[in-house]
Formats: structure tokens, sequence, C-alpha cells
């Protein structure tokens, strides 16, 4: 399952940047339940060995486009995200004291801040882009017009997946004009 997975993960990030066009100064979210992967119920069969792949193929991805990446939590840490430290200060974002785990905050949460560059969980971001993966809920964790995609194959394993980009608010009256 393990090449299935990054493959079918891969090939929905590349769908989601032909349309968020995401780079330095971009931030993805990443909601992945290991269990919905495994064709399981969400919460109830979490995995190191796919948390592990989710994260490789979500590293891979960041390191090509240079975007930052926060990988949402489960409900039991109320989604905080785990990020990197350096993108946390550089936004002014408030670190809560706080440690995931497989079973108090998810298998990919967990697995990212175990083997990030100098993660810190945070409470709320405001993501450009998101990728759920086995319906987490990303979609606090988006900027405010969020526009979905469609994927072309939208499975990560078992799991269906949603994905969306964000785009500004159009504001003004009838005499604005936009792009």
């Amino acid at each position: 399952m393990s090449v299935t997975i990054r493959t079918s993960l891969e090939a929905i990030l590349y769908e989601l940047q032909a349309e968020a066009n995401l780079k330095q100064g971009s931030l993805l979210v990443i909601g992945a339940s290991t269990s919905e992967i495994a064709g399981e119920r969400i919460g109830s069969a979490g995995s190191e060995v796919i948390a592990a792949d989710v994260f490789h193929t979500v590293e891979s991805f960041r390191e090509q486009t240079g975007c930052s990446v926060a990988y949402q939590g489960c409900e039991h840490i109320n989604r905080a995200l785990v990020v990197d430290r350096e993108y946390a200060e550089r936004r002014d974002l408030e670190i809560v004291s706080l440690i995931p785990a497989r079973r108090a905050g998810g298998a990919v949460a967990a697995y990212a801040y175990a083997n990030g560059s100098d993660p810190v969980v945070v409470e709320k971001i405001r993501a450009d882009a998101g990728v759920d993966i086995g319906s987490t809920l990303i979609g606090m964790h988006l900027k405010p017009v969020a526009v979905p995609l469609r994927a072309e194959k939208p499975f990560v394993g078992e799991a269906s997946v949603t994905m969306a980009r964000t785009r500004p608010k159009y504001i003004g009256g009838p005499r604005t004009q936009y792009e």
C-alpha cells in the first residue's frame, strides 16, 4: 500500500499545485486520517507507517514548491497544527504547549512533530490551500474564501480526498472591477 499512498498523494498534490500555485510564503494545511486511508473508521486504527508515507510525500512537495506546511491534529487537541518554529515565529503565531500523540492528536500530526524540522504546535492558521484526506475537517484553517477543487482520482488508500485553494475576497459595489 505504501507505493500506492505516495503515488496517489503526489498526484493530488500536483493537481492542487496546478490550481493553487503554492510558492515561498504560501501555506498548505494537511489533514489526514491514517485510519481512513487504511479503510477503517476515523480515529480507530492510527498507523505510524501510513503517517510516514503521508509526511514524506508532503515534505517532498514542500521542498519542490517552497511552500510551508501545517499538519492538522485531530479533535482531541482541538485540531491544533504542527508547523516549523521558523514559520510560526515569522508569522507571529502563538505556540501552544502540547505534544501530539497517535491517540491524542493523530498519527500524521504526531509523526510530523517527531520528525519535522524544529516543530512546534499552534492553535490556528489561515492557509492558502489544503488537502483533507479522510474527512478531517480542515476548513477552519483556510482563509475565508475557499474554492473547492476536484481531483481526478480523489482517494489516498481508501480515504476520500477533498482539497481547496483560497482567493482574496471580492469587495466593493456595482462599479468595482475584478481581474
